[in-house]
């Protein structure tokens, strides 16, 4: 599916030219835009690839290219053939100018597409543990899951933003355990954290709030069990609200949180365990019990229940991905940080075994480091052991923070530099779309226009326009190829560089005016509509991509003035 109306003129009409000089039937031409934007518009490598096919040097196959294509039909002003046989194309004005009518009639819905089986996706990410606050490798989660969500939305999928909440298990007996050791500790009876426990400043507030709501004498009436069960089930409660407040204060809300604790009520693990036994995929051996999932690709089988009779990660975590297709979704995406690499495959293994394969998909992150004059900034005085996502998102604000968790590819490590974090000037690339779009809403005030009455009916402009402005209008152009390509590959860093190049255009155009008083944009010359016209297209399409990536654009930014 393509899409770009220009790209399917062109790709048809280059498709009969081909087939007019022998291609055979079927071939299908790539294209594909020059990394050197100075070689054309767009560019194919057809006659190299037919070259060997029909027996023919490939650079006069392009040159026979050039004299059968209808150039009309193309929307092209001119084919080039480069080196030993690339096809540069250049996009005419009659192919560029009157589709800037289309980003006016759609506005809001500028960028977003429809695929030809749009599917139920359910994007599971950040699933911390409740026993502390959110930190920042929590956060790269967060936005990268949130915009993927984003993404798959813009391109016609329907999906379900969903959180697991790891409440069952060690972890939880041991922040329970913490909770009551500061809870003793505050009433001045003697106490230790357990080893491995939780001792950031938060616990003592855990244990503070408890104390408030429960009332000493409540707690103190309850038998040792009961009031470990109410610490347990308090400390998760407030934790859990609280992760869920510093995520709506990133701007992420999710749809769904899913209790790890409820598979365990449901039976939904004993009902695996006896489903994997009658397909005889599971046997025991050293008194645990083990999955078959060498039988499925992994390098080795897994456990499941171990020789004491608890139950590995992985059981759980199966059970709830199971649960995920049978509640209808057509796609599992799992936003997952490093340490669980190596959980990917046997999960994949025990899902083809299971027969759902293709349900789960999952994308890895790797670690973020803060830095601050260069050096690296390691401590939260309230978590004690890392830098928490609120305290970054009150440093730095939502826009800023989640654009500098997307604009690196997920994969690599990201170096969140703070300094950089905090500049309010263009070089800071999020301060630097945001100006553009502040620009081109600052074009509607000086005119006294309401956007929106700008009309999508485009009049060409006396003169076809500057070199900056056909590069400006061939950048808007692009964003629903871009937003699909980001959604495809689920990679936001797509749409981020797509927004800075174009924000860098729209800018070098907005400034030509400053030489030149005749290439303002309001200037009174007879190109004056058509440059209105042009920076409502911008300003939609910057505003839209911003959009599409949880964020917001502002209609005026404090150094806009100057």
């Amino acid at each position: 599916m393509t899409h770009d109306a220009t790209l399917a003129r062109l790709s048809t009409a280059l498709e009969s030219a081909l087939v007019a000089i022998g291609a055979p039937e079927g071939f299908s031409p790539t294209l594909e835009r020059p990394r050197d934007p100075s070689h054309g518009d767009w560019a194919s490598n057809a006659a190299l690839v037919l070259g060997g096919r029909l027996g023919q040097p490939p650079r006069r196959l392009a040159e026979r290219v050039c004299e059968a294509i209808d150039r009309d039909a193309a929307g092209v002003a001119s084919v080039e053939v480069a080196g030993p046989g690339f096809l540069n194309f250049r996009l005419s004005d009659r192919a560029i100018w009157p589709r800037l009518a289309e980003i006016l009639e759609a506005d809001a819905a500028w960028g977003r597409s429809r695929p030809a089986d749009p599917q139920r996706v359910n994007v599971e990410f950040v699933s911390a543990n409740p026993t502390g606050p959110l930190h920042v490798a929590h956060g790269r989660g967060a936005a990268l899951g949130d915009a993927v969500a984003s993404l798959l939305e813009w391109t016609g999928h329907e999906v379900t933003r969903e959180f697991y909440v790891n409440d069952a298990g060690r972890q939880i007996e041991l922040l329970a355990e913490s909770v009551e050791a500061r809870y003793e500790e505050a009433s001045g009876r003697p106490a230790a954290v357990p080893e491995g426990g939780y001792r950031g400043e938060y616990v003592r507030e855990v244990a503070a709030a408890i104390r408030e709501a429960a009332g000493a004498e409540t707690l103190a009436s309850l038998s040792p069990e009961a009031r470990k069960a109410r610490f347990r089930h308090d400390a998760v409660r407030l934790l859990s609200e609280e992760q869920a407040r510093d995520l709506s204060a990133f701007g992420v809300e999710m749809d769904l949180f899913y209790s790890e604790q409820s598979l365990y009520d449901s039976g939904a693990i004993e009902r695996l365990l006896a489903r994997l036994a009658h397909r005889g995929l599971t046997y025991t051996r050293d008194a645990a019990t083990w999955l078959r999932t060498s039988d499925f690709g992994d390098e080795k089988d897994r456990v499941l229940i171990k020789n004491d009779g608890s139950f590995t990660y992985f059981l759980p975590d199966l059970a709830y991905h199971l649960d995920k297709a049978g509640r209808g979704f057509d796609l599992a995406i799992d936003v997952w940080g490093a340490d669980h690499q190596g959980h990917e495959k046997r999960m994949l293994a025990a899902l083809d075994g299971l027969e759902h394969t293709g349900l789960l998909e999952v994308l890895i992150l790797q670690l973020v480091t803060i830095t601050r004059g260069g050096k690296e900034v390691r401590m939260s005085k309230r978590a004690g052991r890392f830098v928490t996502l609120g305290d970054l998102v009150d440093e730095t604000g939502p826009d800023v923070a989640r654009y500098f968790f997307l604009m690196r590819r997920p994969e690599v490590h990201l170096n969140f530099d703070l300094d950089l974090a905090l500049d309010t000037s263009e070089a800071n690339p999020v301060y630097k779309v945001q100006y553009a779009h502040a620009r081109m809403c600052s074009v509607f005030r000086k005119a006294g226009i309401c956007p929106e009455d700008v009309g999508s009916g485009f009049e060409a402009p006396v003169d076809p326009g500057t070199p900056a402005e056909r590069d400006v209008a061939l950048a808007v152009l692009r964003l629903p190829e871009v937003i699909a390509a980001a959604g495809e590959s689920r990679a936001p860093h797509i749409v981020c560089a797509y927004l800075e190049e174009t924000a860098g255009l729209v800018n070098a155009w907005y400034h030509q005016g400053n030489l030149d008083p005749g290439l303002r944009i309001l200037a009174d010359v007879p190109e004056r509509a058509a440059r209105i016209r042009l920076a409502r297209a911008v300003q939609i399409t910057l505003r839209n991509g911003l959009s599409a990536l949880g964020l917001s654009a502002p209609e005026a930014l404090t150094r806009e003035a100057a």
